[in-house]
């Protein structure tokens, strides 16, 4: 062991990567090293209420809780409607605009991280990112990426490229989409170039923001899904997790007034998925009719549901690592986290995405027999009644995800990763 040192771990400023990263730097902490966090002030007391210490920095132009509040529900307002489109078509939109908000954030933290890196004094920097912040190379110890979302973040000509959703053979919508982003992404990627230039930094090729680290790189992405690569990853600097759970506080299965002792679902589609509260009626009238009961997570706009029925269960906020092992099955957006949670637990799941690595994790569920795709809004009731009794009923199905579960929670991904970063602090 490398004895107590202090690691930095850096996320994105949203949920599903800070939450991964708190599930490895609990396993560190067990090792009896100092993790400490740094991250957007958006994500205030996210790390804390896991006991960790928090450095917060801006990374965007700091507003008022007012203006903040308004920035989101214009972005969430203008964004809906892309939601309905394929992964092609956001390129010109969504992605695009996730993009430029992206390259932003490198921008500003750039104005308060070096500051803090040096108050901090680490001894190792973990970024869970998918766009370059130079100070954490410039300050001139370790640093290690960590890849949360689908494992095609770090490209290979023989897989489907990252927020695509294509098929693992589909070569047509690898060419296509790859020819699409370079073309609408250039402009962002000129400006990103230019300020890596003002650093000091030299330029990435057209449509890369991120390197692969020298030091270490450990991935999410669990071997029952992996792709088959061109190029396979050098173990010695790239490690596959086989998923990565952190402990969450227990939970107490609710009372339902309807359909006691039947099957039960955990439905969740991310903060920003739960925005639709259009849809998320819809979903909910459609559990309604069926013989199951439903938790579901509808984010912080609980008060917009009324009447509900007896067999599902509302809720602003689930310890989902906690729920998804009391549960039948599971219905989400496929993020990340969600993703390979289900197969942690060996759940089956149905993934109906809207966006970013969503898309891919939906292909890919459907094509390795762990699940299914559905369309996100193109359903029927009886189309999704058939789709949750299939899960529910599918002994194949059950079969493999018993075996992948088996196989992930032998590797243990918290405490692999956490002695992947005590063995490199110890030979850096």
């Amino acid at each position: 062991m490398a004895g107590g040192k202090t690691i930095v771990f850096f996320p994105e400023a949203a949920l599903g990567p800070a939450l991964n990263s708190v599930g490895i730097a609990q396993a560190c902490r067990d090792l009896g090293h100092r993790p400490v966090f740094v991250a957007d002030v958006a994500l205030q007391g996210t790390f804390a209420k896991y006991d960790f210490e928090e450095r917060l920095i801006h990374m965007s132009e700091p507003m008022d809780a007012a203006a903040t509040a308004q920035y989101w529900q214009d972005f969430i307002t203008g964004q809906l409607p892309n939601f309905r489109t394929s992964p092609y078509e956001q390129i010109g939109t969504y992605v695009k605009a996730c993009w430029d908000a992206i390259v932003e954030t490198s921008v500003w933290a750039e104005k308060e991280l070096p500051a803090t890196l040096a108050a901090i004094k680490p001894d190792l920097i973990c970024v869970d990112n998918v766009v370059l912040f130079p100070a954490t190379k410039r300050y001139g110890k370790p640093w290690v990426r960590i890849i949360s979302c689908s494992e095609n973040e770090i490209e290979d000509p023989d897989i489907p490229p990252h927020l695509s959703g294509c098929g693992a053979t589909d070569r047509a919508c690898f060419a296509a989409f790859r020819a699409r982003f370079a073309e609408v992404i250039k402009p962002i990627h000129d400006r990103f170039n230019a300020f890596l230039g003002s650093v000091g930094h030299p330029p990435y090729p057209v449509g890369e923001f991120f390197e692969a680290s020298p030091y270490l790189n450990l991935l999410l992405y669990p071997e029952p899904v992996k792709f088959k690569r061109r190029h396979p990853l050098d173990p010695k600097r790239f490690q596959y997790l086989e998923g990565c759970v952190r402990e969450e506080a227990p939970y107490a299965m609710p009372a339902f007034t309807g359909r006691a002792d039947a099957p039960v679902l955990y439905v969740s589609f991310g903060s920003l998925g739960s925005s639709d509260v259009e849809l998320m009626r819809r979903l909910i009238a459609a559990f309604g009719k069926t013989p199951y009961r439903f938790l579901v997570n509808v984010g912080d706009l609980l008060g917009e549901y009324g009447d509900v029925p007896g067999n599902v269960h509302l809720a602003s906020f689930f310890p989902q690592p906690s729920v998804i092992p009391q549960v039948d099955a599971v219905i989400h957006h496929g993020g990340n986290n969600s993703f390979t949670e289900c197969l942690y637990f060996g759940k089956p799941a149905i993934i109906m995405p809207y966006c970013w690595d969503g898309h891919d994790n939906a292909t890919r569920v459907h094509e390795t027999g762990h699940g299914l795709k559905l369309d996100r809004y193109r359903w029927t009731d009886a189309e999704l009644a058939t789709a949750i009794a299939q899960v529910l009923d599918d002994e194949a199905m059950r079969a493999k995800l018993a075996a992948s579960s088996v196989h992930m929670r032998a590797s243990d991904g918290r405490r692999k990763a956490a002695g992947l970063l005590d063995h490199l602090l110890a030979t850096a």
